[in-house]
């Protein structure tokens, strides 16, 4: 029986030093157990992605003294295998570097394979810094079977035509008993069940049980789910490690089944999954709490309007850090209603948060007499609105700048496709929690942070209430937009389209060919579809937002600022 020991562990980019640590432990762990082969993960020893950090001769050079200090440390467990996966030179053409696994053992590399297929779509751009490997199958013998070996992309092809390259094929022709993919690949909302799809099927169509291990943590809008797995021909999905934690599991092979290390079955994963709001909830929990650990921030600091947007932002803070270590602060003007104060205080004393008060009204009367002797000119309309959420803006940054917490932003999807924001006011901020989630996402999240924990976190006053900006008088969003129900479906088909679930995409496009019926429908859809092409500048200019949906804004939507198009045209 082939023992296995899985690392499914949480690497920072270009912390050689801790990812050489984790690594090395780990190989222990692994050996004392006597496992024949411990697997790490994609690019394990400096972290994925380094971007144009692989342009960096410091960088390079770190890499490979880290890879020297787990090489050396393997010799102290010689009967230890390991896969890992790192950054090597290209000695060919084209490209400097290759995106490698290499199988060590006692100070030796017995295999080294680099990665064929690489990436180019959505968040993805490999091709920048590598170059492919060739087409030819990376397979050693260990503990009486035979292994092959794949990175991550070259197993999610076997049904795609563009690629001229299928690794699976030269695996098969090869006859290995086992398939190891390493891999670092990143966590949205339908993720983990395409990745069982896509590999049970390719198991069964070539005949290879696959043991597949991915990395987990957060690292700038990206969050790494874990859920390393194993398939079988016959059985399709027989194993499942942890999902948004580091996870250490031992496993046997023998006969194409997968076992527990000793020899006995493994209890069938659940793969019924997470609930959309649970799965978001984790991944944004995950993605702050390495965002702020990685960036050295111990606290963050929030703007607590009484909505729900701050509400949710707030919430989830505190499930990420802790209630000692979010500070939330609210600032009345002229238009807040009496539950802008109030709901923050009942929200805050539900979390344990401290709440700061910093009224505004002052500054906004001294900023309109300036204006005023400046220019000749009252203060007033979009001018004036847009002042109070810089004012509150910069009172955040203050507050950030003096005492050293991270800035969290509240904007959530529907409102950022729009540009229903201030630049320089509520865009503030390091981070954005909730920049992913449509408005009625917002809701149903917090709904369902109230239901788990069996009481009212998020007070009732601000699920019910109407969104309002309050900037201006009696000013509801419905003044400036559709229903939220109804922008959220022209928004979808819009900016994901056939990136979404399919449930969701086709209740997206129902919607939209209800509306394009109508003469109206129309307008409203073209009228939208213009404030979100009209609005890409503040975006760009946006703090990174974690990303829990298949396209978010930031890396993976790639749109000019200064064009004039339209999907209606």
């Amino acid at each position: 029986m082939l023992k296995l020991a899985i690392a499914q562990l949480n690497y920072t980019v270009g912390d050689f030093a801790g990812n050489t640590t984790a690594i090395i432990s780990h190989m222990q762990q692994a050996a004392a157990a006597n496992a024949d082969l411990a697997v790490f993960s994609e690019l394990c020893v400096c972290g994925y992605y380094p971007g144009d950090l692989l342009e960096d001769s410091t960088f390079l050079l770190k890499a490979e003294q880290a890879l020297s200090n787990i090489m050396q440390a393997s010799r102290d467990y010689p009967a230890l295998v390991s896969v890992i996966g790192t950054v090597r030179k290209n000695k060919g053409q084209g490209k400097a570097l290759h995106n490698s696994l290499l199988v060590i053992r006692n100070g030796e590399i017995l295999a080294e394979y680099y990665k064929q297929l690489l990436p180019t779509y959505g968040i993805f751009d490999e091709r920048r810094h590598f170059e492919p490997g060739q087409e030819v199958a990376c397979t050693l013998d260990i503990a009486g079977h035979k292994l092959g070996f794949m990175v991550c992309e070259d197993g999610w092809n076997d049904d795609e035509q563009d690629y001229q390259v299928n690794p699976f094929n030269a695996l098969t022709a090869a006859k290995v008993d086992l398939v190891i993919s390493i891999n670092a690949s990143p966590s949205d909302i339908g993720k983990r069940q395409q990745r069982h799809a896509m590999f049970a099927k390719a198991a069964a169509h070539h005949a290879l049980a696959l043991l597949y291990v991915n990395q987990v943590g957060g690292q700038d809008q990206l969050v790494f789910d874990g859920a390393s797995f194993a398939v079988t021909p016959g059985q399709g999905l027989v194993f499942e490690a942890a999902r948004f934690e580091e996870d250490f599991q031992l496993l046997g092979f023998d006969a194409d089944q997968f076992t527990g290390i000793d020899g006995k079955a493994l209890d069938k994963p659940d793969n019924t999954g997470l609930s959309v709001p649970e799965f978001t909830r984790r991944q944004i929990v995950l993605g702050l709490q390495d965002y702020a650990r990685r960036c050295g921030f111990t606290q963050v600091v929030v703007g607590s309007s009484g909505g729900i947007d701050s509400a949710l932002t707030i919430a989830l803070a505190v499930q990420a850090l802790g209630a000692e270590n979010v500070i939330a602060i609210t600032m009345p003007s002229a238009y807040s209603s009496t539950g802008s104060v109030s709901d923050s205080v009942k929200l805050c004393d539900n979390l344990q948060v401290k709440l700061l008060t910093h009224p505004i009204l002052s500054l906004v009367e001294q900023y309109a007499q300036g204006f005023q002797q400046a220019f000749a000119e009252p203060l007033k309309g979009l001018t004036q609105e847009n002042l109070q959420a810089r004012i509150r803006g910069t009172i955040l940054m203050e507050y950030s700048n003096a005492f050293g917490a991270l800035l969290l932003t509240t904007g959530n999807k529907s409102e950022i496709s729009v540009g229903y924001c201030t630049l320089y006011g509520d865009t503030n901020g390091g981070l954005g929690l909730i920049g992913d989630l449509y408005k009625t996402e917002v809701y149903a999240l917090s709904q369902h942070i109230n239901q788990v924990a069996g009481r009212e976190i998020i007070p009732q006053d601000v699920l019910i209430k109407p969104p309002s900006a309050e900037l201006a008088p009696d000013q509801l969003d419905t003044d400036s937009l559709p229903p939220y129900e109804e922008l959220d479906e022209m928004l979808k088909w819009h900016i994901e389209g056939k990136r979404l679930p399919a449930h969701e995409f086709a209740r997206a496009q129902r919607f939209v060919e209800q509306l394009q019926q109508t003469e109206a429908g129309v307008k409203s859809l073209s009228r939208i579809l213009g404030m979100v092409a009209r609005n890409e500048y503040k975006r760009r200019q946006a703090p990174p937002i974690i990303r829990v949906r298949a396209r978010a804004f930031g890396s993976g939507r790639q749109m000019p600022i200064a064009a004039k198009y339209s999907n209606l045209d």
